[in-house]
């Protein structure tokens, strides 16, 4: 089996220096060649010019459908199929998240099939801004935080932005505490406790300064953090109904007959999605009359539909692969799809 890629999650709040720590790695790639996928909205973005010699433009990619976490199957999970289908593929992969992105939904995602096989959460490293939470806070401009959050009307979660913060840490196999040169000796030390005594067994703080940090420490942690998600709550999950960890993916192939009405079958396709909550459906189908095969690509309630290419010497068949949380009802979806 082909060795998977390393995915990188960083996380933090606005100003805590993600940025700044990824021009830092991207600086002294040494030849890695890194897919950069972006997510936080409100700093300046990562400056092109900057990434030449590591990243070429094609290498960054950036998510501005709303908040990570909350657009898992709409936005991330097409976007990692695409960079994974590429002939020259990532040597590693780095995601920025917003700062408002819970980690715990994200890192869940590369369980699912198709991307499961084919990278692994190499770590979730999270930013902060250790002179802020000295403060008592956790930003530097807590009001820039909340007004971000009011601008994104993605965001389907109601977590206060002190219990997110608590995620970020309750995810992180490493925790950057940034800004130390802004901090006294004895108050570094205290900060890192702190956030120690928040953070899973095993996890390391490192403290940094402008975010530089040495590539073969931030890459290469190893943590297949998507097959141990049980440690990676905060306390305030304890009592929660399970029910909200939805971790739990199946996926299965339809052979459907050959249709002659491509409007009809994408309204049986859309009716099908919204009734059996289907987050994912792909692939062929044959069309009466038509020597192209049509592809079929839906991604929530979002259907596109087009001809890709003559069937040839392949045999004309309707297959779609259908891809849900657990508890999918496969005779259900199968006569609704048949019309």
């Amino acid at each position: 089996m082909p060795q998977k890629i390393p995915a990188t999650v960083i996380t933090g709040f606005l100003g805590s220096g993600k940025t700044t720590m990824i021009r830092h790695l991207l600086d002294n790639a040494d030849g890695r060649r890194i897919a950069l996928v972006i997510n936080e909205f409100g700093e300046t973005g990562v400056d092109g010019d900057l990434l030449k010699g590591c990243c070429g433009p094609d290498d960054i990619i950036e998510l501005s459908n709303g908040c990570i976490c909350c657009t898992v199957a709409d936005d991330f999970l097409p976007t990692m199929e695409k960079l994974l289908a590429r002939d020259q593929k990532p040597d590693h992969i780095v995601i920025e998240t917003s700062g408002l992105a819970l980690p715990q939904p994200l890192v869940r995602a590369f369980a699912w099939p198709g991307i499961s096989t084919k990278v692994t959460v190499d770590g979730v490293v999270t930013v902060v801004d250790g002179k802020a939470v000295a403060e008592g806070r956790f930003a530097e401009d807590e009001d820039a935080v909340q007004a971000q959050r009011e601008s994104d009307d993605s965001i389907d979660h109601e977590t206060p932005l002190s219990e997110l913060f608590e995620d970020q840490i309750a995810c992180a196999d490493m925790i950057v505490l940034n800004k130390t040169d802004l901090l006294g000796e004895g108050e570094v030390e205290e900060v890192a406790q702190r956030l120690l005594a928040e953070a899973r067994p095993g996890a390391r703080i490192l403290k940094a300064h402008k975010g530089a940090l040495p590539l073969d420490v931030l890459l290469g942690i190893n943590a297949a953090a998507e097959s141990d998600m049980a440690t990676r709550s905060a306390p305030h999950h304890d009592n929660e109904d399970e029910d909200h960890d939805h971790d739990e993916f199946e996926s299965f192939v339809l052979d459907l007959p050959e249709v002659s009405d491509v409007p009809a079958l994408t309204a049986r396709l859309a009716d099908a999605i919204k009734a059996h909550d289907i987050l994912r459906l792909k692939g062929f189908v044959a069309v009466a009359g038509k020597p192209l095969r049509l592809t079929v690509q839906a991604a929530g309630p979002r259907i596109e539909t087009y001809f890709d290419r003559p069937w040839g010497a392949a045999p004309r068949e309707s297959r779609l692969v259908v891809i849900g949380e657990a508890g999918l009802d496969r005779a259900a979806i199968e006569a609704a799809l048949r019309g």
